[in-house]
């Protein structure tokens, strides 16, 4: 294994409060010499980003390392000299959480917490830890436990000491009756059901909502990117919100919509989502459905990237992947808005070639080059979302009676207003700009009022 020793005050969320760690934990990188076509990280790369998820919940991170995998064995995922030597290190330092950065089959997790004699956490349930910590609304909190107990529905076999036991059946002719395993299965799938019952009335509760948005003519603009991005610093720069902002994984989970006003006076939505990252579970994925429909809804999707990141491209290419699951492919990503954050942390080279790759892209993909933390580029950010919105929206001329009130509270309701002008005849000239859906009730409701050209 190759050793990789970091300051321990390094990164800590609280370096000046030892009582808040969570344990004595080694990060271990496994990954094949061969990476698949496409991988951008390096191995290093990848070890840092699980030493920040370790840390994201406060494990005092002793040691790390990498090792370097011709191929992957069905018993304990690495080799035996390599399970040796982890073991050699786990006694050393007293360790009682061992991190392994890959998906680990319940047979390897249970085979190496017993050569090791320690707790052995893989990718997947560290992110489950993190997520359970972070969750705060009832609704985050279920989407978690969701995802937990999917995920710890197959690794029974490893978590208990008594699933071997069976009950006595009934009667002296009754069989073996039902095994403590099958028991402790039954129970979590009678939980899962539950839960996704509960997040069946959420899912349900999102759509009135989004419903009685799409009453009033406001579109959605949502925040995507990895996580870390800067997305919740974002958000509160053009919202002018408390929402929790740090220099850490996954640092808010729960979902924030909050009203803008654009340059030329359009009212605009802003949903602040939760943060992707590379290999995201699926079950998480899945579990967080309810929530990610906010994205799919939205009419502009912000992808947040932090652009002074080594690992940028690869970012990209993961939230990318999460967007191609929800359903946003390639045919619909004229709605998404590239968002480079982070100019600030660039030095004056770097930052001049970043400015330059943005400005020789195509008009209509042309990212947006930021700064959350100063504000620089947010104006014209804003300008950017607004003409991206105004691409999609039809424009409608109309020329109403004077006293067809109604009709006109019925255009504020449904519309957005551009402009509004009394005739000399006494009628009202309206211009107003909306969806097509919108747009086909206008001229359905108002087929009269719409001048011939």
């Amino acid at each position: 294994m190759q050793p990789r020793r970091r300051d321990q005050n390094s990164g800590r969320l609280s370096p000046d409060d030892p009582g808040k760690s969570t344990g004595r934990a080694l990060v271990i990188g496994p990954y094949r010499k061969e990476q698949k076509s496409g991988a951008l990280r390096s191995p290093q790369a990848r070890l840092e980003e699980a030493i920040g998820l370790a840390l994201a919940i406060d494990l005092d991170v002793i040691d790390t390392g990498i090792v370097s995998l011709n191929e992957i064995r069905p018993a304990t995922y690495i080799g035996k000299g390599k399970v040796e030597e982890v073991e050699g290190l786990v006694k050393a330092h007293d360790i009682g959480l061992v991190v392994m950065d890959c998906a680990l089959s319940p047979v390897q997790q249970r085979n190496l917490e017993k050569a090791w004699g320690t707790k052995v956490l893989d990718r997947t349930g560290l992110i489950l830890e993190i997520f359970g910590k972070r969750a705060q609304t009832k609704e985050g909190v279920l989407q978690v436990e969701l995802a937990h107990l999917t995920y710890q529905k197959s690794r029974l076999v490893r978590s208990w000491t008594h699933l071997e036991r069976q009950r006595g059946g009934f009667g002296f002719l009754g069989g073996p009756g039902e095994t403590q395993i099958e028991a402790d299965r039954r129970v979590i799938e009678e939980r899962i059901a539950r839960i996704e019952a509960e997040l069946e009335k959420v899912k349900k509760r999102r759509k009135l909502h989004r419903d009685s948005r799409a009453r009033v003519p406001y579109p959605i603009a949502a925040l995507v990117g990895y996580t870390n991005a800067g997305k919740s610093t974002l958000f509160n720069r053009m919202t002018r919100a408390k929402v929790l902002e740090a220099d850490m994984l996954f640092a808010t989970l729960d979902p924030t919509l909050r009203a803008i006003d654009l340059p030329h006076g359009t009212k605009v939505i802003l949903s602040d989502t939760v943060g992707f990252i590379s290999e995201l579970p699926t079950m998480l994925v899945a579990a967080f459905r309810a929530t990610l429909e906010e994205v799919t809804e939205a009419d502009v999707i912000l992808h947040v990237r932090d652009i002074s990141h080594d690992d940028t491209e690869a970012q990209m290419q993961d939230v990318q992947e999460v967007l191609k699951a929800l359903g946003i492919d390639e045919a619909r990503r004229g709605r998404v808005i590239e968002v480079w954050n982070k100019i600030d942390v660039l030095d004056a080279e770097a930052r001049a070639r970043v400015e330059n790759m943005a400005a020789r892209t195509a008009p209509d993909h042309q990212p947006m080059v930021v700064s959350a933390l100063t504000g620089e580029g947010i104006d014209a950010l804003l300008s950017a979302i607004e003409g991206r919105l105004a691409e999609t929206r039809i424009v409608i001329d109309l020329v109403l009676d004077g006293t067809d009130g109604a009709g006109l509270s019925w255009l504020h309701r449904n519309t957005e207003v551009i402009e509004k002008s009394v005739q000399d005849d006494g009628k009202v000239a309206v211009c107003v700009r909306a969806d097509p859906v919108k747009a086909a009730q206008v001229r359905a409701r108002f087929a009269g009022a719409i001048p011939v050209s």
